[in-house]
């Protein structure tokens, strides 16, 4: 590939700093992403400026006049603190024909709607908890299709919001309660669905049309204490201290039989083409101890970072880090030629 001109596209908070080693530890996590994959970048040769974006599309449209890159490597995940927000970005670059990363924007809405995925899928004929979704300002009133436990989700979040330990609902009381918490703390409906016992399977895929399945990789939950529940809690995914005090660790699924791993690269296939999904993406189940897989989430444009989940599955099938990135690129280029 040519040396390119890439725009590194991050969310504000993002923003690598003139002097990257002065920060502490916790703050670096803010920009890590950002910083490996401009390592990445230089190492490939190409040129790159950073760009944050916090709540107007003006200095996007001027840089882009200014500086004519390439292609925007697109690594921002929230406008004007809403993540549901990401996919109007995308948008405006395809309206202005410019080349970008990671999914598209018809992509990311079917994908970052917890309960439109579902629908979807469920027309398509993947298995997915059964579930409801309750309003703000409604009565909460449960169907009689769902059985207890249940676990509480914010409808249009990611990375494990809302998610503690006190998600599990037991009882229509806690759960109009977990409801009611959800309304006020996040000012969007709640969705509830059948807890499925098991382990915490993800499945990176890449590509357009062509896609590659990258092997399964799990989160090991199995030295939480013994009364939680082996969730993926907002702790367990993002706080580093209770990380490393209960052993907390992400690698390749174990002792999974062939004809699991079979159904994982199959129905991964299924719905990152349902979901209209392009670039990359984590496809997130739970298998059951008797075999069941169910689908939970599809997270378009996951955490790229060096030691996150998508690049180490790649690693271990030899694709190193700037080989990642380089096909990261690529896969933007050719998406840009549908527009």
């Amino acid at each position: 590939m040519r040396k390119q001109r890439v725009l590194v596209l991050v969310s504000e908070s993002g923003l690598i700093p003139q002097d990257p080693d002065a920060v502490s530890e916790a703050d670096f996590e803010l920009f890590k992403t950002a910083a490996d994959v401009t390592r990445a970048l230089e190492s490939l040769g190409h040129d790159w400026q950073q760009l944050g974006m916090w709540d107007e599309l003006a200095p996007l449209r001027d840089r882009i006049a200014e500086w004519k890159p390439t292609i925007v490597f697109n690594l921002v995940d929230q406008f004007r603190y809403q993540t549901f927000y990401d996919q109007h970005i995308v948008s405006y670059l395809e309206l202005l024909r410019m080349p970008f990363t990671g999914c598209n924007p018809r992509g990311l809405v079917l994908a970052s709607d917890k309960v439109l995925a579902k629908k979807v899928l469920l027309y398509h004929r993947v298995r997915t908890p059964r579930f409801q979704t309750f309003p703000m300002h409604r009565r909460v009133k449960v169907s009689k299709r769902l059985g207890f436990p249940l676990i509480v989700k914010v409808h249009l979040q990611e990375a494990s919001a809302g998610i503690s330990q006190a998600s599990i609902v037991y009882n229509e009381q806690a759960l109009a309660k977990r409801v009611q918490f959800v309304h006020e703390n996040f000012h969007t409906a709640a969705v509830a669905e059948e807890y499925i016992e098991g382990r915490e399977i993800y499945v990176g895929v890449i590509g357009n049309l062509r896609l590659q399945i990258l092997p399964p990789w799990e989160l090991f939950l199995d030295k939480l204490p013994a009364e939680a529940t082996r969730i993926a809690t907002e702790r367990v995914k993002w706080n580093l201290k209770y990380q490393e005090k209960h052993g907390i660790r992400l690698g390749p699924a174990r002792r999974l039989s062939d004809d699991v791993r079979h159904k994982l690269e199959r129905i991964s296939r299924r719905i990152y083409r349902a979901l209209d999904l392009s670039g990359y993406a984590r496809i997130d189940y739970r298998l059951t101890d008797d075999g069941r897989l169910y689908f939970l989430e599809a997270n378009a444009n996951p955490d790229i970072s060096s030691d996150e989940e998508l690049a180490s599955a790649a690693k271990s099938i030899g694709m190193d880090y700037d080989r990642l990135i380089h096909k990261v690129l690529s896969l933007g280029h050719r998406w840009a030629r549908n527009f």
